[in-house]
């Protein structure tokens, strides 16, 4: 059973009210209402709403994935959809996810079709898994389908995890510099100056220098954090709108040491979408919007969809994604191939590999590469208070001998 909050109108007072009720799924919740002469205006499983719901209805991909892959073997099997869905649903240990599975249930029960039934849920599944769910439908290989998309999900996590594990390395040394160099701040320097105060002597200037910065920290640290929350916050806000990500998306493609990166990434994302869509019998132009958006870069967004135009004004897909500034070479020619041969998601999935490999030697690279600058960084701000430290000592050392 699920407990859902519900909004209603009660037939016999006419008046709003609140509560909870408890149902398989949210139709049989409302069934249980509707039976006592109460009318839902809002259903929600309880725990979507409060501050802290955004974390506790969190879905992660890992166990999408596995809902996925579960529900492909179930189908491969032979079950029934509903009863797959339901055997999928008591083996699942995320409670949102149990309680989406169980509307999902309730509503193809009710004659609803998997992928309108998943539609409800945005969040969860996107509209790559959409398209494919419907293909599967559509040519009644939901099972292929299915296995495809887990393919794909297990791969973009993969891929995913590799970039983070790239960062872990750097961070922890940037972490590990901060700390370092607020320790000194904390511990040595206001030891030195006040050694200066005492025999009444005036400070170097790179001692002057790092006490002024640990008073302004010490004097207005509440301003400090004050303006961080607001840059994060407003930030943000900026990203959000139109002009904001565009600008931020360029300077991705764009960005120094990154840029490489960043573009082989997108093409991997297009190639491997899009071979996935088509080779599941999604139609071209409905394959290019959903890869666009997939791509997760509305500058490249906006390219593939210019092409995509073009494909409808009678362009070859090659042509029409040829000459464009951020789609690179390389996918075009291939296509241009794939289209002579009859095989074009065949040559999508070649690209994807291609890529997928260049973007893996392109993370190593760039995590060899920022090593040693976050050394050379370190060496330089550690060297920098030793010397704030060792200067004045040394300085009332000549001081005193003289």
């Amino acid at each position: 059973m699920i407990t859902f909050n519900y909004k209603a109108r009660d037939t016999s007072t006419n008046k709003i009210t609140r509560g909870t009720v408890q149902g398989n799924t949210e139709a049989a919740a409302a069934h249980v209402l509707m039976a006592q002469g109460i009318v839902p205006i809002e259903m929600s499983p309880v725990g979507e709403g409060g501050l802290l719901s955004g974390l506790r209805s969190h879905v992660p991909s890992k166990e999408v994935v596995i809902f996925t892959r579960q529900l492909s073997t179930m189908l491969s099997a032979g079950l029934p959809l509903a009863q797959s869905l339901s055997t999928v649903q008591d083996q699942t240990s995320n409670k949102t996810l149990k309680t989406i599975i169980a509307d999902v249930v309730g509503s193809i029960n009710g004659g609803a079709p998997l992928s309108e039934s998943l539609a409800k849920y945005p969040k969860v599944f996107n509209n790559v898994y959409i398209a494919l769910v419907k293909a599967g439908e559509t040519s009644g290989t939901m099972d292929q389908s299915l296995a495809r998309l887990a393919d794909q999900q297990e791969h973009d996590a993969d891929q995913l995890s590799k970039i983070r594990g790239a960062m872990i390395y750097p961070a922890i040394v940037l972490v590990v510099i901060i700390a370092v160099v607020v320790f000194m701040l904390v511990t040595l320097i206001p030891q030195v100056v006040s050694m200066y105060d005492d025999l009444g002597q005036t400070l170097p200037v790179t001692t002057a220098i790092l006490m002024s910065i640990v008073d302004f920290f010490a004097k207005f640290w509440y301003i400090i954090v004050v303006v961080l929350g607001a840059l994060i916050f407003f930030t943000k806000r900026w990203l959000a709108t139109e002009s904001g990500r565009k600008t931020w998306d360029t300077f991705k493609l764009n960005m120094p040491m990154f840029a490489t990166l960043f573009r082989k990434l997108y093409m991997a994302r297009f190639s491997r979408t899009a071979e996935t869509l088509l080779a599941s019998g999604v139609s071209m132009m409905e394959t290019l919007k959903i890869s666009a958006d997939a791509v997760n870069n509305v500058v490249v967004k906006d390219e593939i969809l210019q092409g995509v135009g073009k494909v409808k004004n009678g362009k070859a897909l090659s042509d029409a994604l040829t000459g464009q500034d951020y789609i690179l070479p390389f996918v075009p020619q291939m296509i241009k191939i794939g289209e002579s041969s009859g095989s074009i998601d065949t040559m999508l999935a070649k690209v994807a590999d291609y890529y997928d490999k260049e973007v893996d030697a392109a993370i190593a690279g760039i995590s060899t590469l920022i090593e040693p600058i976050l050394m050379v960084a370190m060496a330089g701000m550690i060297g920098f208070i030793v010397l704030a430290v060792l200067l004045p000592i040394y300085q009332l050392s000549g001081t005193s001998t003289i």
